[in-house]
């Protein structure tokens, strides 16, 4: 199972090119780049809280974050070795599914033909968070916790897979830094690590 933007697809340059106008328009403050780069080493709840960004805006903020990436999605490109690790994994006969907060139609659109790959999707943001889709995701494969992966680029995703009861394997190439991870927890910086992680040929 895998996370989408960060893991999969190389979004983080539409998201800053948005960050200023989603800032103004729900009252909390910008942040310069050196700050951008900074918050990448921090846990989610912790970039909320420098930024001042109210909970209660949250899922207001995220409706419109998942509004506007529709109307663009086709123009955000993947990571360069996205289609070789998708192409290669279900070579091996590994089943693939994406669990993310983004909308199934916005990642069928970034995708394109890729989304072929994909067993299925598991999108939106739920009122119980990630884990709880992590869960949903298992049940519609039929798979206990233990026979499943989850792949993601920030910590908050760890914690989703610690609380599901699946491993978890961290990538190095999105929004988090490697630094946000625990020690413990396994990280792929390139496709070919990765591969050895989840299916060793």
């Amino acid at each position: 199972m895998f996370d989408f933007d960060g893991t999969l697809a190389d979004s983080m340059p539409w998201f800053l090119s948005v960050f200023d106008d989603i800032a103004d328009e729900f009252s909390f403050r910008r942040v310069t780049a050196a700050e951008r780069e900074e918050l990448r080493g921090l846990g989610s709840r912790e970039i909320v809280r420098r930024l001042g960004v109210s909970m209660w805006k949250m899922p207001r903020i995220a409706r419109r974050m998942r509004a506007r990436k529709l109307a663009q999605a086709h123009a955000i490109p993947l990571f360069a070795d996205t289609a070789r690790l998708l192409g290669t994994l279900t070579a091996r006969g590994v089943r693939i599914a994406v669990v993310s907060s983004d909308s199934e139609a916005s990642m069928r659109c970034t995708l394109g033909p890729l989304a072929d790959r994909i067993e299925f999707f598991e999108g939106g943001v739920g009122m119980f968070g990630k884990a709880a889709r992590l869960r949903k995701a298992l049940r519609r494969a039929r798979v206990a916790p233990h026979e499943a992966t989850y792949v993601g680029d920030e910590a908050r995703d760890a914690d989703a897979a610690q609380k599901a009861g699946l491993r978890f394997v961290a990538v190095g190439w999105g929004y988090a830094t490697p630094a946000a991870f625990a020690p413990s927890i396994p990280l792929a910086t390139t496709a070919d690590e990765l591969l050895r992680l989840l299916a060793p040929a």
